[in-house]
């Protein structure tokens, strides 16, 4: 049933415009499947990267999923330009692997430009 829930939990789940902090997380279920999946959450009312991931644990939990965070950052996103930068680093949880961000947001958003840098915070 939890490994079933983890096809329930959408890759990408951003805001539509803005500069805003943002958390790449690890889902697994616990079937020994050795099935995990990383997933990107992002929006500009969260005051830190801490209030994304407890919002997103809850969630994940309910589903019998497990999660970890493993890592953060900020997203630039221009729907308009179909543009994105992924960059900086999060104080609590250390800096995201933004080339893992990027491929999951690419796949997401196939027409957009979607880039990154590790400089800025």
């Amino acid at each position: 049933m939890a490994a079933a829930g983890m096809e329930r939990v959408p890759a990408v789940r951003v805001d539509g415009d803005g500069v805003f902090k943002y958390v790449l997380i690890r889902v697994w279920a616990d079937t020994g499947s050795g099935k995990e999946k990383d997933i990107v959450r992002g929006w500009a009312s969260a005051e830190y990267h801490a209030d994304i991931y407890d919002e997103v644990c809850a969630e994940i939990e309910k589903l019998g999923l497990h999660c970890e965070c493993q890592g953060g950052g900020r997203i630039k996103h221009n729907s308009r330009e179909k543009m994105i930068h992924v960059y900086g680093y999060s104080m609590g949880f250390g800096r995201a692997k933004h080339e893992i961000t990027t491929q999951i947001l690419k796949a997401e958003y196939p027409d957009y430009s979607v880039t990154w840098a590790d400089e800025g915070y």
